[in-house]
């Protein structure tokens, strides 16, 4: 098992819609009853690979439990089926399969037209996600990528609200948009490889060797290493969603049905911030980060600037929402806004903080998802003038929401909080000013977040229809409860998932940070050796 335990867990969802397409349309339960299986199985099948990661954690090796080999797949091009993984795809998978599970579990009363077709779109997805954190091919990850986009689509196109058509196509035309800019990139990088090595290849270890080579490569320099950044850039921007790219995400979240909503604000956001880390830093160090010129502090400024806009702009945005629903997806430009500021502070800390608050948006952020839907399944209205007092009559479904706002405010001894510090302890070092630009966000999600909670829980039931509201059923609980226990784990005893994050963010950040001097064109372009950073490593020593 463990030699193709990443196949295992990548194909259990796919055999699930494999298996519901023999299911007859008209009998919905046992349509139900299969892709919750099927779904709880792919969560479990993931299981195994906590302890088998953990014991190769302290492995040299850039990537554990690699299947396939290059040019294995389509020969003539020189695509493989390689998958693979390290501390941050790991953690990102065991997210995929926990919140995959909890979306198609929430999904079994509040889908009721064409049930076998959602589930058998949602289990692709599934798919798809955990493809894109496991590919180590870059034809495959385009693959999985774009194969995305296609049941995201039809999800919030037919199970959507009013505007969902609108909604739907305004996604696809965003993700498709970065995505052919990325593509040309690919290109570029695959050409490129072979200009220096006379192979065809798609392998991600082989072009981590060529890629950052481009920068000084006097046939092209920075300039085109910097184009290159920026075709990554803005399909990875567009998917996180970065201000100002971030347009289609309100729209995407208000009309997707509730599990297409915490799929997409728990684990598609993170794609963005995924290929962040394993394109854009280790490809084009030079862009992000070379002493000797002044291109990676315009380049990595703008980085910052935009990361701070979005976190205040999203901040103030969600205090003016009527919508709860478009309240917490604005919330999420905010948040997203930190674990970007922390990738490209470029240094340990910031980058563990911001790999950690990607895990913990998910957590949070996907039961906040939850929350709203529960209140649509019962009122079928999302607008915060309708509710108050809700606390006198689902009192179970209060304390549960009360913990998950404190999450996502970021208070201590709760998950929230602990990511937001090592992002700003990790800015801080860079730039005190970029931290201190931070800090308003934080106390904005606070005021919309308590406020939030204030009008719809707080005081008498004003509004009749309220007054004969029904508690959280078991299953509803059942959703909610492994979220709440990741909630206080990783508050109270975040240091397994940093030491997970240790070895790989330390090499990325050892990347980007070394003299940039191969090949240069001139001594004028080699740089002088960083400053010594700390790591998360070193500051848990010294805490101890």
């Amino acid at each position: 098992m463990q030699a193709h335990i990443l196949s295992i867990i990548l194909f259990t969802p796919l055999l699930g819609a494999f298996v519901l397409l023999f299911v007859p349309r008209e009998n919905k339960d046992a349509v139900r009853w299969i892709a919750n299986l099927f779904a709880l199985g792919g969560l479990v099948v993931s299981l195994p690979l906590v302890p088998m990661f953990w014991s190769q954690m302290h492995s040299t090796d850039r990537f554990k439990f690699m299947e396939g080999a290059p040019n294995n797949w389509i020969p003539s091009i020189g695509a493989g089926y390689v998958i693979g993984i390290d501390g941050i795809s790991f953690l990102l998978i065991m997210l995929t399969t926990l919140l995959g599970w909890i979306s198609i579990l929430s999904s079994w009363t509040a889908i009721e037209n064409r049930v076998k077709e959602y589930y058998v779109w949602f289990l692709i997805l599934q798919t798809g996600m955990l493809g894109v954190f496991m590919a180590l091919d870059f034809f495959l990850f385009f693959v999985f990528w774009e194969a995305m986009l296609v049941p995201m689509y039809l999800l919030i196109g037919i199970w959507g609200g009013p505007r969902k058509l609108y909604a739907a196509i305004k996604f696809f035309l965003y993700t498709l948009a970065g995505s052919v800019l990325m593509l040309l990139g690919i290109l570029f990088l695959y050409f490129h490889h072979y200009a220096l090595t006379r192979i065809y290849t798609f392998s991600l270890t082989a072009l981590y060797e060529t890629a950052p080579k481009i920068y000084s490569d006097p046939a092209y320099g920075p300039t085109v290493a910097t184009l290159l950044f920026f075709a990554f850039f803005f399909a990875f921007a567009i998917k996180v969603p970065m201000f100002p790219f971030h347009t289609w995400l309100p729209d995407a979240h208000v009309e997707a049905p509730t599990a297409g909503s915490v799929i997409l604000a728990g684990v598609l956001l993170k794609m963005g911030t995924y290929g962040f880390v394993r394109f854009s830093l280790p490809f084009f160090p030079g862009v992000m980060w070379n002493p000797a010129t002044f291109l990676h502090m315009t380049v990595r400024g703008w980085m910052i600037f935009l990361s701070i806009v979005g976190i205040l702009y999203g901040a103030l945005v969600s205090l003016m929402q009527k919508d709860m629903k478009k309240l917490v997806a604005y919330s999420s430009v905010s948040h997203l806004g930190f674990c970007t500021l922390g990738i490209f502070a470029l240094t340990p800390l910031g980058l563990s903080g911001s790999v950690l608050q990607q895990i913990n948006h998910g957590i949070s952020t996907g039961a906040l998802f939850l929350i709203v839907g529960i209140l649509y399944e019962r009122r079928h209205t999302r607008e915060i003038a309708e509710y108050g007092g809700i606390s006198n009559v689902m009192p179970v479904y209060a304390t549960i929401t009360l913990i998950m706002f404190l999450s996502s405010m970021g208070l201590p001894l709760l998950n929230g909080f602990v990511g937001e510090y090592y992002i700003m302890l990790g800015a801080f070092m860079e730039n005190w000013k970029w931290a201190a630009w931070a800090v308003p966000g934080v106390v904005l999600a606070a005021a919309y977040l308590l406020w939030l909670y204030q009008r719809v829980f707080f005081g008498t039931v004003t509004n009749p229809k309220n007054e004969k509201l029904h508690d959280l059923t078991p299953r509803e609980v059942l959703t909610f409860a492994p979220l709440l226990i990741m909630a206080f784990w990783i508050g109270i005893y975040p240091k397994p998932f940093f030491q997970i994050l240790e070895q790989p963010v330390n090499q990325i950040v050892q990347d980007v940070r070394r003299p940039q001097t191969e090949g240069a064109v001139n001594a004028a372009l080699q740089p002088q050796a960083p400053a010594p950073v700390a790591t998360t490593a070193s500051v848990t020593k010294g805490k101890n």
